[in-house]
């Protein structure tokens, strides 16, 4: 009786499965484990996101504009207010009606002067709404190369460690340059394609912008020939 209830508690034992225990890494320490090649990648993530946010509040101040612009703009040139056109104008406070203010103030002058001034404020203007591009760009083209770099120095640290160790290798002493060279890399194509991704998106709403200034030098121009036409 003693001998089945030691073999049955035995089994019991047996029977019982011991769960492994998983060690889990965080970001953080993952960050860690990437050296100073990290911190330079947080920094231009960072840069580039301050950059992204900054261009997207300028470009939604640029595409904010009343859609009774032009016709207010054309009943004032006609009845001769031309004072109450460019107060508009400022009030506006767009690319668009920096480029027709100065048009307004060329009124007068033959065409071909007052299309030129349009077309020098639109490249100002066109100018300032491509305000960081060139640094997403080559932000986006900058941090996998940088990660890069981390991948040839963790593996280089790894090698030194394996060479020093001699004939006691641990898989240990490599860890810590092998960990340095994947997570680099990690940071790198992720710091990379957000940036890629940011850059494409800002082009796409500067060239929107930029259909949109061009619109209303189309519209501004067919205006002043208007009365010549109506002659």
């Amino acid at each position: 009786m003693l001998f089945q209830i030691d073999t049955t508690a035995l089994a019991d034992e047996l029977m019982q499965v011991e769960q492994p225990i998983q060690e889990s890494i965080n970001l953080w320490e993952m960050a860690q484990y990437g050296g100073w090649i990290m911190i330079i990648l947080a920094v231009l993530l960072a840069f580039a996101c301050y950059i992204f946010i900054e261009r997207l509040v300028v470009l939604k101040q640029a595409t904010r504009e009343d859609k009774s612009f032009m016709d207010r703009i054309r009943d004032y040139i006609h009845d001769g207010k031309i004072d109450s056109a460019l107060n508009l104008c400022k009030q506006t406070d767009t690319p668009s009606a920096h480029m027709i203010e100065k048009g307004i103030t060329r009124i007068g002058r033959p065409m071909q002067d007052v299309q030129v001034a349009v077309e020098n404020v639109g490249n100002l203007e066109v100018g300032k709404l491509e305000k960081g591009r060139v640094i997403m760009a080559t932000i986006a083209g900058g941090a996998p190369m940088i990660g890069f770099l981390g991948t040839v120095t963790g593996m280089i640290q790894a090698f030194w460690e394996m060479a020093n160790a001699g004939n006691n290798i641990d898989i240990t002493l490599l860890s810590g340059g092998i960990y340095e060279a994947m997570i680099t890399t990690v940071g790198g194509l992720v710091a990379g394609i957000a940036a890629m991704f940011a850059y494409n998106y800002l082009v796409t709403r500067v060239d929107k912008v930029v259909s949109q200034m061009e619109a209303r030098t189309m519209s501004f121009m067919d205006l002043l020939n208007e009365p010549e036409q109506q002659k």
